[in-house]
Order: structure tokens, then sequence, then C-alpha cells
């Protein structure tokens, strides 16, 4: 059987994939679901028993991303994970969601012969993401606790996840290049306007860690126009906003029919090593 990327939630020890499940040498066996994907997501971290995005936050994200809004960030990570120096790259999409990126960035990484594999907490998600990209290893795991060997990874992708910035140090092999996707000041402002009576711009600051070299940050802009309620409606339940927003401002959008938004990402770029800088 090949040697996995992961490694067995329960011993450490390097897991290998069969036809049915992974296994490791200690004999700890996981099943692989009829989609492909594998739970290496240990009970006793399990923190309610349908962890991570339902499936109606997932539906919405699979819809909107499937329209192509966002596209032009999908290109830059790719771009950037492409243009990066290792040879036969091993990625982690760390929070991959419904695979989005991942389908894509398993395409970056094939004219080196890369490797990919995504971890996410949505059992939900992960369904669709091995759907979507046959070519990765997909798990449900926390990015808390990832089933990956120390410094086993070139270059890790995380978009609107969560930071967990011990493990992805853990993780990256010396050098690694870790690609972290955060809001900018302006994103979704037009979203914001109607759903809140006194919205304001997200904070731009400079973000440092210890452990990781900064490189140059990636900015990233642009609008596009949503001509359908029901792909408005896919943007908003897809963010937090759909949890946070005040009745009054979800009625505002529910009367909306058409919608020009500003995207606006920062993809900041660090290298695992180099001085070592303190946390913020």
């Amino acid at each position: 059987m090949p040697e996995s990327l992961f490694i067995c939630p329960a011993c450490g020890a390097a897991l290998e994939r069969g036809p049915r499940v992974f296994r490791c040498a200690n004999g700890h066996c996981f099943d692989i679901a009829k989609e492909g994907y594998v739970n290496l997501l240990p009970a006793n971290r399990r923190h309610s028993s349908m962890p991570g995005d339902d499936r109606e936050m997932v539906n919405a994200r699979t819809s909107f991303l499937n329209g192509g809004w966002y596209a032009p960030l999908r290109d830059r990570l790719c771009d950037a994970a492409a243009g990066w120096k290792a040879e036969h790259p091993i990625l982690l999409d760390a929070g991959c969601g419904e695979g989005y990126y991942t389908a894509a960035l398993c395409d970056a990484v094939a004219e080196k012969s890369g490797r990919v594999c995504g971890i996410d907490l949505s059992k939900a998600a992960v369904r669709r993401a091995a759907k979507r990209c046959p070519q990765a290893e997909i798990a449900v795991s926390s990015v808390y606790h990832m089933p990956l060997a120390d410094h086993s990874v070139d270059i890790l992708v995380n978009c609107f996840s969560p930071m967990a910035e011990e493990e992805f140090r853990r993780v990256l092999k010396p050098d690694g290049l870790f690609l972290y996707v955060v809001p900018g000041p302006g994103h979704l402002w037009e979203l914001k306007k109607i759903l809140y009576d006194s919205p304001y711009e997200n904070e731009l600051r400079e973000i440092k860690y210890a452990g990781f070299q900064a490189l140059p940050e990636i900015p990233l802009k642009f609008q596009f126009r949503l001509l359908h309620r029901e792909d408005i409606m896919a943007l908003f339940h897809m963010t937090p906003y759909t949890w946070k927003t005040p009745k009054d401002g979800a009625d505002r959008l529910a009367e909306i029919r058409e919608l020009e938004v500003t995207a606006e990402f920062r993809i900041l770029c660090f290298q695992r090593g180099g001085k070592e800088q303190g946390s913020h």
C-alpha cells in the first residue's frame, strides 16, 4: 500500500492507504468513506456531534464559489504556489472547505509532481472536497491537531480558516511557504452597508508570527455584480454575517435583487524560519 501524507492520529505512525482503509504499523485503521475521504478526528477532540461548518453554509459556499466570483483569488493563490522554489512540493490546504481552492492547487503543483492534502473540521465540507479533488488526500481533522508529521509540508495554504500558529510552524519544513488569506479593509463593503447601520472597514495591520519571516504581501481587489437574488443570499450565508446580522439587516438584504460587490483580500506570505518574530 502507498504511504499517505497523513499520520495516525492515535500513535503518530505513518499511514498507508489501501482500497478501503488507512492503516498504520501499530494496527490502527481508519475507513475510507465512499466519497474518498478519511475521518482522522479523534472522538475526544470533537466538541459537538457535527463540528465545523454546517450543511447550509457548505451548500451556500459551494454555490457561490462555483459561480466563479472568487476566481481571481484562486488564480493568485495558484500562481504563488506554482512559483515556489520547492521541487515535488507537498501542499497542505488547512481548512480546505469544499475543495474549491484545493482542486486548483492540485493542478498548480502537478507540473512539479507535487502532492496535495486537505483537512477540514466539517464532514459536510470534506465530502464535497473529496469528490472535487480525487487526486488529493482529504481528511476530517482539526487544524489545531493536524495528522501530519513534523516538517513534512513545503507549502501551507490557509484561506479564511482558523490560524493555528503552533501547528503550522510544526508541520512546515524549514524554509516552507505559508500563504494566509485574510479580508482586506473594504472586503464585501456593499454587503455590510446593507446589513449594518454602522458598518466599519476591516482593520489593516501588520501581522507577525514567531518562527516565520514575512515575505511581500500579495494584495488583491476586484469587483463583481451579482444579478440574481440566489447568488446574493449564497454570498451572505457563506460568511459569518449570517450568524451576526440583526434581523432588520437580513430583512433589508432579502429585498435586494442585484448587488455590485467589492472583494478585497490580503494574501499574507511567510517563510518558515528566518528571524524569530514575536506573536501579536
